[in-house]
């Protein structure tokens, strides 16, 4: 090789760079490729979600009620103002319906929010793409994960999305981000952040959730939002993100609030001055007690108060005025109705609403409500009443009144509780529309089969009982025995018709109250009795009209449908007449608490398994209407509990005061009813079946025999099979839980060889009063001249039986008027003398039991 060659070897060719370049353009396109592919595969499944969550997203514009809240007035029947409706915008932890203006909020609790929750709020569009990814790099570097909620998505979380409660899920989430994104477009950002301070949940203030900067700063500070210095404004903004957790622990929490100040001074949001100033402030939240440094530091912080939020929240209720709450649930309820019809922005856009709630008896319902003072401890109520003349509500009360802000849930409408005993008048009406006669017998005796009830003291007599005295008594097992003959998906036919929703696989166990049902839903279906068998669907209001006087709203004319024939519905009501009227309460009388001075009553009450649910429904010729008593979350009550004392003088005290200054009337009766006494009790009857024999029957439709018609005659009772053979009552075994599925009926023991299955118990006595022995069948002196014997049941003085002594069964009068000596149960009865004469007046009754039978359900 030559010299040259070596010191000047060949240049390279001009290819050869090449390759490098291929292959770093090779790879820049593959990227570009690989990125495009990314953006189609996002572009895919953000169609994707908009298909599956994205279509029926609420509406941004709902937010616009904000600026229209407390212009909507309510009023009443009679033109009566009743109160404005507030948008009710929820957060995930309660309801604020105090909602401030923008301006009424103080400037440094605005800028010290946006400083602690979002920096970048007047600058993103509703997302911070930003902050979410720093603070997914802050959770990767730091194992601290931050949320990089914008304010505008804590806003649609806390509002239009509530109803998803929160739940960090992926459809939330992108649900979320959508609507924020909207509700930036759509919206200033200064009213984005008047909703923000109206909804943030800021702790639990005991009774209410501090929701809203307006009643943080009562409960903190105790002063209006807009008094709030920067101090007491850094304080409340910084406590947001876990404000119970962080109130209690001030010595952990006050470097916070340094720490946040110096974020508002580098935003510009305040001076260093006015930092440093707002440092050495001396503040002290609610139920603390602080010793402070001048400069700024503390030397101990007690937590010694823990009620003072709460007491600061009841005296900001007070300052509003005693009636900042008054009908409230009968607004909500209206709210409800009428949203799904006109919409947010019409129904709070001003403008007046016309209802048929009669102010008068909801001032009265809520003054029984704040006035039922023996309900047991952890007890509320809810109650209704309702015009039986066209099913308007009149009044709605949804919880036991304490005078400051109920809750929100509204048990009058919301709640679906068992009924009990308050049912029977329901089947026995269907007996009356089928044929039957109010002086026909049942047997009482347990039934065959798997299901065996029990009467509420665990016996039987083991004779025939008329139905009115079945009801009058709330005797279980004629009650069922009724069902079987009738058929139990009859009765369910009529439960619908009447406007109930029937459980499935009820069984006869339907027939003695394991339907659920709210007090509105049992005020509408006793109002048929009043107004000759018609079923109206409750209603609240009448019209709408706009800011400008248009009509935006009239409600349909109501359309009755008829579920009885105008003499049936009289004999039902002649019945629940029966049980107010035909026993005083030493008798045994369970309703007697519902009488009214001047005014015809009927009604029923009702108890359900472990006293879990105490009813009355109950009727006078211009209001039905029906009260709940129990615990909210469900659970037993005292044994003393009775539904005779606790509800029944709820409604009659809120019937009683709607009824103030009306003319008292009288039940309308129809043409073709007449009345007989039978055992000395005047019952009506459709005439063509006022002298008809009556029939006894044991709840087949195989076992029906005519009887005697006179009154008192014994029936010729069919030979029992042996389990309805009469035999002596075992001990009282201690109840059992009730079996999944059984739609919350209890299972005690049945008697002796009979299998425990499927067995609510007998019914729970509603008056703490004794039993007086011989009362049976005839709670009704007769009159004395015979020739008065025909005049509405009711108007006699109930008459009593002299017995002996101890506890005895209920026994039927042969012919002659007396007592025939046999066994029934397990109570031998001794026949009285012939000669003695049956209605002299009675014995003073024994002292009442101290305690009644336990664990016993569906009772009266």
């Amino acid at each position: 090789m030559s010299r040259s060659a070596r010191s000047h070897p060949a240049p390279p060719s001009r290819e050869a760079p090449a390759a490098p370049q291929a292959s770093g353009g090779g790879c820049l396109g593959w990227f570009f490729r690989l990125l495009g592919f990314l953006l189609l595969l996002l572009m895919l499944g953000a169609g994707a979600l908009w298909v599956l969550w994205g279509r029926d997203l609420p509406s941004v514009n709902d937010l616009d009620v904000l600026e229209l809240s407390g212009q909507t007035r309510v009023y009443d029947r009679t033109g009566q103002l009743v109160g404005t409706l507030t948008p009710s915008l929820s957060s995930g932890s309660g309801e604020n319906r105090n909602l401030l203006k923008l301006n009424q909020i103080s400037p440094w609790l605005q800028k010290a929010v946006v400083t602690s929750e979002d920096r970048r709020f007047f600058e993103h569009h509703g997302v911070d793409y930003i902050g979410i990814a720093r603070g997914l790099l802050k959770g990767l570097l730091k194992n601290d994960l931050e949320g990089g909620s914008s304010i505008t998505q804590q806003v649609v979380k806390n509002t239009l999305l509530a109803d998803l409660e929160g739940a960090r899920t992926p459809e939330r989430k992108f649900k979320e981000a959508v609507l924020a994104y909207q509700l930036d477009r759509n919206f200033d950002k200064k009213k984005i952040l008047n909703s923000y301070l109206n909804v943030i949940y800021w702790g639990d203030g005991g009774r209410t959730n501090i929701v809203g900067a307006g009643t943080a700063a009562h409960g903190y500070f105790r002063k209006e939002a807009a008094e709030l210095n920067l101090a007491e404004s850094v304080y409340l903004a910084t406590i947001i993100p876990a404000p119970n957790r962080l109130y209690k622990n001030f010595t952990a929490y006050r470097p916070l609030m340094k720490s946040l100040l110096d974020r508002m001074v580098e935003d510009g949001q305040v001076t260093r001055a006015e930092a440093d100033a707002a440092w050495k402030t001396k503040i002290y939240p609610a139920g603390y007690r602080i010793a402070w440094n001048e400069d700024g530091t503390f030397r101990s912080a007690v937590y010694e108060n823990p009620d003072r939020l709460q007491s600061n929240i009841n005296l900001m209720e007070a300052q509003s005025g005693q009636d900042r709450y008054q009908s409230r649930f009968y607004l909500q309820a209206v709210e409800k109705e009428l949203l799904p019809i006109l919409g947010r922005q019409a129904l709070y856009g001003g403008g007046k609403i016309y209802t048929g709630m009669s102010l008068q008896a909801q001032e009265a319902a809520e003054r029984a409500s704040r006035e039922a003072d023996n309900l047991p401890d952890g007890a509320t109520l809810g109650s209704a009443l309702v015009s039986p003349r066209n099913g308007e509500v009149l009044a709605l009360v949804g919880q036991k009144l304490t005078g400051g802000r109920p809750s929100d849930w509204n048990n009058a409408t919301q709640a679906r509780r068992q009924v009990g005993s308050s049912i029977k008048p329901l089947l026995y009406t269907l007996a009356l529309q089928n044929g039957w006669k109010q002086s026909d017998t049942i047997l009482d005796s347990p039934i065959s089969g798997e299901y065996q009830p029990m009467n509420y003291d665990r016996r039987w007599t083991g004779r025939y009982v008329t139905m009115r005295y079945a009801l009058d008594h709330s005797l279980n097992l004629p009650t069922v025995r009724m069902a079987q003959e009738l058929g139990i998906g009859t009765f369910e036919d009529k439960l619908r018709e009447l406007g109930f929703t029937v459980p499935k696989d009820a069984g006869l166990s339907l027939s003695i109250g394991t339907l659920e049902a709210s007090p509105l839903q049992m005020a509408a279906a006793y109002a048929p009795f009043v107004n000759g068998g018609l079923y109206y669907a409750p209603t609240l209001v009448r019209k709408v009209e706009d800011a400008r006087g248009k009509l935006l709203y009239t409600r349909p004319a109501p359309q009755p449908r008829r579920v009885w024939d105008a003499q049936t519905a009289w004999l039902g009501l002649d019945m629940i007449r029966g049980v107010v009227n035909d026993l005083t309460e030493y008798q045994g009388g369970l309703a007697t608490r519902a009488l009214i001075p001047g005014w015809d009553v009927g009604g029923k009450t009702g108890t359900t398994n472990d006293i879990k649910d105490l009813w009355f429904a109950g009727v006078t010729p211009t209001v039905a209407g029906a009260v709940w008593v129990g615990k909210q979350e469900g659970g037993s009550m005292p044994d003393w509990a009775y539904s005779g004392t606790i509800p029944t003088p709820v409604w009659q005290q809120a019937v009683a005061g709607a009824l103030v200054g009306e003319t008292p009337v009288k039940f309308t009766e129809p043409a073709g009813i007449t009345y007989r006494v039978v055992r000395q009790v005047n019952m009506a009857f459709r005439e063509n079946e006022a002298d008809q024999e009556s029939v006894a029957r044991d709840g087949s439709r195989q076992g029906q025999q005519s009887r005697a018609s006179a009154p008192g005659a014994a029936a010729p009772a069919p030979v029992p099979a042996p389990q309805e053979a009469p035999m002596p009552t075992p001990p009282t075994p201690p109840a059992q839980d009730a079996a999944p599925g059984e739609n919350g009926a209890g299972r005690d023991t049945p008697a002796q060889d009979t299998p425990a299955q499927d067995i609510p118990a007998g019914d729970v006595p509603d008056m703490a009063a004794p039993t007086t022995p011989g009362v049976q069948d005839i709670p009704a002196a007769p009159p004395s001249d015979p020739a008065l014997q025909d005049i509405p049941a009711g108007t006699e003085d109930p008459g009593v039986l002299p017995g002996s002594s101890g506890t005895t069964a209920p026994v039927d009068l042969a012919p002659d008027g007396t007592t025939t000596g046999e066994t029934t149960g397990d109570v031998t009865l001794v026949p009285t003398d012939p000669g003695a004469d049956v209605y002299s007046t009675p014995a003073p009754p024994p002292a009442a039991p101290d305690a009644p039978v336990q664990d016993l359900p569906f009772g009266f």
